[in-house]
């Protein structure tokens, strides 16, 4: 049995909801005339995410107890709570100032607050995010992000 008892079961939650993502995006059309359906981009999702939980079970399996003795890391903890707080409030704003600004929003919390990088570098990491999604959305894939109240 593991001795990292969180790691183990969190990879196991994780295997278990990314099969349930592969089960349910097979009932989607996976091609369509156009391209990729509907089902293409989970499937690929629930297959990156179970693999992935596997190897940290795997890992979680075959290391050592960590340097903190197993207790609980609550600095870590409140790290993940804040960037959860973060994306719902992202995700909440996608009406009200669209996709674009509330991720690159997001993306300037998690630089400067959790990373604690210059607001420059902050500012340049969402800017530079904003831009990828717009092109790879809009431009290249012609699918429309959310937009908000100011047009964007």
């Amino acid at each position: 049995m593991s001795r990292r008892p969180a790691d183990f079961w969190s990879g196991l939650a994780l295997a278990a909801l990314g099969t349930y993502i592969i089960v349910q995006a097979r009932q989607w059309e996976y091609l369509g005339a156009d391209g990729p359906g509907p089902g293409f981009f989970p499937l690929w999702y629930g297959i990156a995410m179970t693999a992935l939980s596997g190897l940290l079970v795997v890992s979680s399996a075959s290391r050592g107890q960590g340097a903190d003795g197993g207790g609980i890391a609550w600095r870590g903890i409140g790290r993940a709570l804040a960037v959860w707080a973060a994306l719902a409030a992202s995700v909440a704003a996608f009406k009200l100032v669209g996709f674009v600004v509330s991720f690159a929003a997001l993306t300037f919390f998690i630089v400067a607050a959790l990373y604690r990088r210059r607001l420059v570098v902050a500012a340049a990491a969402a800017a530079g995010t904003a831009a990828g999604f717009h092109v790879l959305f809009p431009v290249v894939l012609g699918v429309q992000l959310p937009v908000g109240l100011l047009g964007f």
